[in-house]
């Protein structure tokens, strides 16, 4: 089934025209724990994994005992690294490890259909013509937003295909983030106050998640 949206005019206006967008991606009723999983999966894999602390044996000095086991009326103690001790090791500390989570492609395939539907269903989705900037300069990118009533909100834009330009113009605009939009992620879809999807991008989008 096929749905039908207003295409925005980077001046704020609407077109005459409408674009089709499959029902099977935006009019799916959108699955919460799928999503989830692939937030906290993405999250994951953006992680380092480079944290590390040094424990008993791994802090330098304390090889000797500091004083002798009886008669001083203190605890015993057999180095001045113990964790106990300021300057000491640490207990159970983190050290360097992988935090890769893998998800079937199945699952990463249907949280992206979700994100899209949700935004889709809460009204922060908008179809807009297909745009560039030639200059690659801040000032223009910032006018289209303004045109576009996003002033202020934070952004996904979601474009064909690789375009420089549009990205130098767009990365020191805070609130926006653009992404090609057969390789944006379903974090990409969904962190933002408003999804903008470009014309062509359509195209992208639901030949990637229908094949």
């Amino acid at each position: 089934m096929i749905m039908k949206l207003e295409l925005h005019k980077i001046d704020g206006t609407i077109a005459s025209t409408k674009v089709d967008i499959d029902d099977a991606i935006f009019g799916v009723e959108p699955n919460d724990h799928v999503m989830y999983q692939a937030v906290i999966a993405e999250r994951a894999n953006s992680r380092q994994g480079t944290a590390k602390t040094k424990g008993r044996s791994e802090v330098r000095g304390g090889g000797r005992k500091p004083w002798r086991q009886k008669g001083r009326g203190a605890a015993r103690a057999g180095t001045s690294r113990s964790p106990l001790w300021a300057g000491g090791g640490r207990i159970f500390g983190p050290d360097p490890r992988s935090y890769e989570t893998r998800l079937p492609k199945k699952v990463k395939r249907l949280a992206r259909i979700s994100a899209l539907a949700s935004k889709a269903k809460s009204n922060e989705l908008t179809m807009t013509e297909d745009f560039s900037v030639e200059s690659g300069k801040t000032k223009e990118m910032a006018t289209i937003l303004e045109g576009l009533g996003l002033r202020g909100k934070k952004t996904t834009l979601l474009i064909p295909a690789m375009d420089e330009m549009l990205v130098r113009a767009g990365k020191n605009i805070p609130n926006l983030r653009i992404r090609v939009a057969d390789t944006a992620s379903t974090v990409d879809i969904l962190d933002c106050q408003m999804l903008v999807i470009q014309k062509s991008a359509i195209e992208k989008i639901q030949k990637v998640l229908l094949s």
